[in-house]
């Protein structure tokens, strides 16, 4: 039996993973809309924790592909720790192909390209990157713990490292009045980290989130269903990538896409303008099937 502390999350593409918690919480736990962590205080599990759930679940006689390690940012944990951990995997399982994490950019920045190297050669084959969008004012409201400047540097070192980078957006973050900015600075960003995948998702209200409090005050008020939608329209327009896989299959989202970029843009935007100029609430995801 594996040793959860709280809930666990996870990106939508590791759901056949393993789940290895190897911190509780986030260090930062400060982002506006994020209620994720915000009952755990920050630590990093001890390595015999760690090594107890990784014999658990070499002793399960499962075929282990796919290993998640969480929580908000295990990245954050020491280089020869976090080789250590990895090292025991590769003992363990012997199936194991390939070890993702949750990283922000001040965790990946904190790693020099030998350090993200070595990290690949034992294993980890995809960093997931929260850049929520791309308008610097909109990170500032949201109080993300990062620069477009810092994101930009953390996603290019990824990149050269050759650990598959995904970076996570969210539409509806600027609200209604920076909708369109929000849209297109996210475009223009996403454009110059040029990741491998893109995972669009819709901000849901989490209460007693300060930014459930920004809302309830007025202070912020949210896009329609379809002005989402138009959001997830521009920054496809908009973005230009060499080779990326983009989904807003997320439950959180309205309409539910996966398309690789860029040769079924054209098709993707076809289907997006026709919802939008349908405007029919049948065409979308209903509010009661949505969620985190």
């Amino acid at each position: 039996q594996m040793k959860y502390e709280g809930m666990i999350f996870r990106p939508p593409s590791e759901a056949g993973s393993l789940i290895l918690q190897v911190t509780v919480g986030c260090s930062y736990n400060r982002c506006t809309f994020c209620g994720a962590y915000r009952g755990k205080s920050f630590r990093i599990k001890r390595f015999e924790e760690v090594k107890e759930d990784i014999d658990e679940a070499a002793s399960s006689g499962l075929r282990i592909r796919r290993v998640f390690l969480a929580d908000g940012d295990a990245l954050i944990i020491p280089q020869g720790d976090l080789l250590r951990i990895l090292d025991y995997l590769k003992l363990k399982l012997k199936g194991l192909e390939r070890v993702g994490i949750y990283a922000n950019a001040k965790d990946i920045l904190r790693k020099s390209l030998e350090d993200l190297k070595a990290l690949k050669e034992r294993g980890v084959g995809i960093l997931y990157l929260g850049l929520e969008s791309g308008d610097p004012e909109v990170l500032k409201r949201i109080k993300k713990n990062a620069t477009v400047d810092e994101l930009l540097r953390a996603a290019r070192r990824v990149k050269e490292s050759g650990i598959l980078l995904s970076v996570t957006v969210l539409l509806g973050l600027g609200g209604i009045e920076r909708s369109q900015i929000h849209a297109k600075e996210t475009a223009r960003v996403l454009t110059k980290m040029n990741p491998d995948f893109v995972g669009a998702l819709s901000l849901m209200i989490l209460s007693g989130t300060p930014i459930a409090e920004e809302i309830e005050t007025g202070k912020l008020i949210l896009p329609t269903p379809f002005g989402l939608i138009q959001e997830l329209e521009t920054m496809i327009e908009q973005s230009h990538f060499s080779q990326c896989f983009f989904a807003s299959n997320h439950a959180s989202n309205y309409l539910p896409l996966r398309i690789r970029l860029p040769h079924e843009k054209e098709d993707a935007l076809r289907r997006i303008r026709e919802v939008l100029r349908r405007k029919d609430p049948a065409l979308l995801r209903p509010e009661y099937l949505r969620a985190l």
